[in-house]
Parts: structure tokens; C-alpha cells; sequence
């Protein structure tokens, strides 16, 4: 099941959702990115418990959405693909503020810490953590044969 496929809220609206649960949990120096006027990336600094700021950016894939949610219309009408590239980026943007505060909710729960959850998205200017070690074919990562014990 595809959460928020058929959302009508405005990205404007769920961007300034996002931006305000991000600043209330301490991020400053908000970033939108856009390509072609359309929203593709949220970055925004936080300064972590050891006083070190980082970057962190948070891209939507509506791109991806669009493909999944395309798969499922088999004779489109006309002007139908161009409302569902809208949908795609509603449904897409949010997805990412229902993440952005369920994440936020287990940080302030004290459920885990900020770096756990938003690693992979920490930004040097470039790319993504998590991209960077895809790049390197995840080499970084300690290889497991076993389930760690709980």
C-alpha cells in the first residue's frame, strides 16, 4: 500500500510542515533545491551534541513515485500524465514530512539519536553519506554471516 498517493495537500504547504518541525528540532540554515521549478532536495544544518555542525539533505524522488504510480494506468487519458506528475511530487514531498516527524518524534522520545536516523543523508557539498558509500560498493560497512544477538 502506497501511503499519501491520493494527497491534495499543497507542496508548499508540506514543505513549510518539514521546515517548521526541522527548525523546532534545531536546524538552522534552511535550503530548498530546485531543478527545472521543480522541488527535488531539503538541506538544512544541525549542530550535534558535540557542538560540530553538519549538513544534511533530504531529497524526494517523485521521479520514482511517478513510475510506480504510472505502472498502474494502462490507457491514459489525455492530460492524465501531467496530473499525475503533480500527484507524484504531492505524494512524494508527503512522504517525507510523515518521515521527517516520525523520526523527530523518536529523537525527542529519546528512541534514538539524531545521527541514526539522518546519517545517511548527512551532505559534504556533493554528495550523501549513504551515496558515498554506494559509490565504494558499501566496502565500509562491516560484513555480518550472523544476526546480532539482542
Amino acid at each position: 500500500m502506497i501511503k499519501n498517493y491520493t494527497s491534495s495537500v499543497p507542496i508548499e504547504r508540506t514543505i513549510m510542515r518539514i521546515e517548521q518541525a526541522l527548525t523546532k528540532a534545531g536546524a538552522c540554515g534552511i535550503l530548498k533545491d530546485y531543478q527545472q521549478a521543480r522541488l527535488m532536495a531539503i538541506s538544512f544544518r544541525v549542530q550535534l551534541p558535540t557542538g560540530r555542525m553538519v549538513s544534511v539533505r533530504l531529497p524526494a524522488n517523485a521521479d520514482a513515485v511517478y513510475a510506480t504510480l504510472r505502472q498502474a494506468i494502462k490507457r491514459p487519458r489525455p492530460g492524465t500524465l501531467a496530473k499525475l506528475r503533480e500527484q507524484s511530487d504531492r505524494t512524494a514531498w508527503k512522504l517525507m514530512q510523515d518521515w521527517v516527524e516520525v523520526q523527530l518524534s523518536l529523537i525527542e522520545m529519546q528512541q534514538v539519536e539524531f545521527l541514526q536516523v539522518f546519517l545517511p543523508y548527512v551532505w559534504d557539498g556533493q554528495q550523501t553519506y549513504y551515496q558515498a558509500l554506494k559509490e565504494q560498493n558499501f566496502l565500509a560497512l562491516p560484513e555480518s554471516t550472523e544476526v546480532a544477538p539482542v
